[in-house]
């Protein structure tokens, strides 16, 4: 008899985490693997051209359409369920830290489905993200959990997971670049932008304290008034980040500074383009500071902390608070070369899905 496994993924983020598990799952002929998508990011350029480009197959959409946490989270408890009855998996693996990660958490356990956690283990220790609370509650009550980093292990044991629950695996995120590497080259978006390789800043930066107040907004346009004095500064901007510059009116303010190329949400060929050709790469984003440690270019990341210290400790992270002297700063210091001698974490090689699957059906058995 076959063995099930439900993948549940509902943001951009989690797409390019998963884009290799059916390719993967066909090696195994005892294995009936299927993806729901939750339906938490719904706009094109946001979900739809990620799951196109990447050609992946889903079997479930729950077409979630919550206004705020707790109703995206109730409303898909309740459709998920749905899923879970029809299709009866015995384990049900959830992606990352959002709010669709925890409402399959959840769902999965009042149901008493066995629970893997993918990108487990990961800790910001700062409780006012919403992300780092999804993650405790999930690897809470996770009958699994794969880590894609050494500190991952460590913060799953001082929470109390045993050894037998605990694997590390590597990052699917890699396995991701690594497939699609020939696809991401093809793209033209440097042409298109009129960007040259190593001769522009790439900026992303969408958290609620960084893009949430008109304070945080003055701060990004100072940062690009001072930044496009060096070099081009490509600034690839989050629809959560827009609407906050047209709410507060500072968006024509934005718009006049001078070497500034302002682009919407690239699809994910053209964007890592742009990472792997970056002088470096400035962000508030987790999964960047992975992407740009594989490809080992430079990344600023302007965080009080982080949930993925490989990127620092082995890759070519830097955490820098959001002051415009600070980063400043440390864009002179890979400038003068002084950027620290990075490597790329342990598994993050292009089969940490091959693992995640081999050892779900080992738990299976």
């Amino acid at each position: 008899m076959k063995k099930r496994i439900l993948i549940v993924v509902g943001t951009r983020p989690n797409f390019v985490k998963i884009t290799q598990f059916k390719k993967v799952a066909e090696k195994y002929s005892d294995l009936d693997l299927r993806i729901v998508h939750t339906g938490q990011h719904f706009d094109a350029k946001m979900s739809d051209i990620f799951l196109k480009q990447f050609k992946i197959e889903v079997d479930y959409f729950l077409d979630i359409n919550g206004t705020t946490a707790n109703s995206l989270i109730g409303h898909i408890i309740l459709k998920l369920e749905t899923v879970i009855s029809e299709f009866n998996p015995d384990l049900l693996l959830c992606v990352g830290d959002v709010n669709s990660t925890l409402a399959a958490a959840i769902c999965a356990n009042k149901l008493k489905i066995k629970l893997g956690h993918i990108e487990s283990g990961l800790r910001s220790l700062d409780k006012e993200m919403p992300e780092e609370v999804n993650r405790i509650l999930t690897d809470e009550i996770s009958d699994i959990c794969f880590v894609t980093e050494k500190s991952g292990i460590q913060n799953l044991k001082k929470m109390g997971k045993k050894d037998a629950q605990i694997f590390f695996v590597g990052n699917t995120m890699i396995d991701t670049l690594v497939h699609f590497k020939s696809e991401i080259e093809a793209s033209t978006i440097l042409e298109e932008i009129q960007a040259e390789k190593q001769d522009y800043f790439l900026v992303t930066m969408h958290r609620p304290r960084n893009v949430d107040t008109k304070q945080a907004l003055l701060k990004i346009i100072d940062l690009f008034e001072n930044t496009t004095k060096i070099k081009k500064v490509v600034f690839s901007i989050h629809p959560r980040t827009l609407d906050s510059f047209n709410k507060f009116g500072l968006f024509e303010q934005l718009n006049t500074i001078e070497n500034l190329t302002i682009i919407e949400p690239q699809n994910y060929f053209s964007f890592q383009k742009l990472i792997a050709h970056a002088f470096c790469v400035i962000t508030d984003s987790g999964g960047i500071q992975e992407e740009t440690t594989f490809l080992q270019v430079p990344c600023i990341t302007l965080r009080e902390n982080t949930e993925r210290p490989s990127t620092i400790e082995e890759g070519t992270n830097t955490l820098v608070s959001f002051k415009t002297d600070e980063i400043l700063e440390a864009i002179q210091e890979i400038f003068k070369g002084k950027l620290k001698t990075a490597t790329i974490p342990k598994h993050w090689d292009g089969h940490a899905t091959e693992r995640i699957i081999k050892k779900s059906m080992e738990f299976l058995v």
